[in-house]
């Protein structure tokens, strides 16, 4: 099982958009088309609740709440339960899924999102877990720099918030200059 592909699954449902069912289906690559098809508007509901409390979890790590990250995971994969099977259409195809057959879209996405991080946590830290520092974005991430320094959850994001500090800096540099300086009275003669 490719656990870092499971819990990047879990990164792409708390980013995700979730107005409609249009917007669920989109969330779902086409090795799982499947999901996209199946999927129903009670799914809907249960990936909205499950984003939230997967938002929590990135919250609490990025903020060194390592007890409520786990807690939050621990709740989640009772609700989500991991039912390995080994799945195939010839002997040349094995590979493993995470719920039993028949399981709902939501079950199966959510049991392998909800497992994928949770090894996360346990292989790398809840500190691995980020939020975007650029205030307009908000996605979470899953940091792989070699000494845990990730910031921001793209390259573009990044680009854009130093752009934004760099600008910010110098107009208060040129604000400063252009500030007048009040010239010194005499000691102690009036203005007309």
């Amino acid at each position: 099982m490719n656990f870092d592909a499971y819990a990047r699954t879990g990164v792409d449902l708390v980013n995700a958009r979730l107005d409609d069912l249009d917007d669920l289906r989109a969330l779902f690559p086409d090795d799982n088309a499947w999901m996209r098809d199946e999927v129903a508007e009670r799914d809907l509901v249960i990936f909205r609740r499950a984003q939230k409390r997967l938002r929590d979890v990135f919250e609490f790590g990025t903020s060194g709440r390592d007890v409520q990250a786990v807690a939050e995971l621990n709740a989640l994969l009772e609700a989500f339960p991991v039912q390995p099977r080994i799945s195939g259409h010839d002997s040349s195809d094995w590979h493993m899924h995470v719920t039993s057959r028949g399981a709902s879209v939501s079950a199966e996405y959510l049991a392998g999102a909800v497992w994928g991080l949770s090894v996360w946590l346990c292989e790398y830290g809840s500190a691995r877990f980020g939020v975007c520092a650029d205030e307009r974005c908000g996605n979470v991430y899953l940091d792989t720099s070699s000494n845990c320094c990730r910031r921001f959850c793209s390259e573009r994001c990044a680009t854009r918030s130093h752009v934004a500090a760099h600008r910010a800096r110098k107009r208060a540099a040129v604000g400063e200059q252009q500030v007048p300086v009040p010239a010194q009275a005499d000691s102690l003669t009036p203005v007309p």
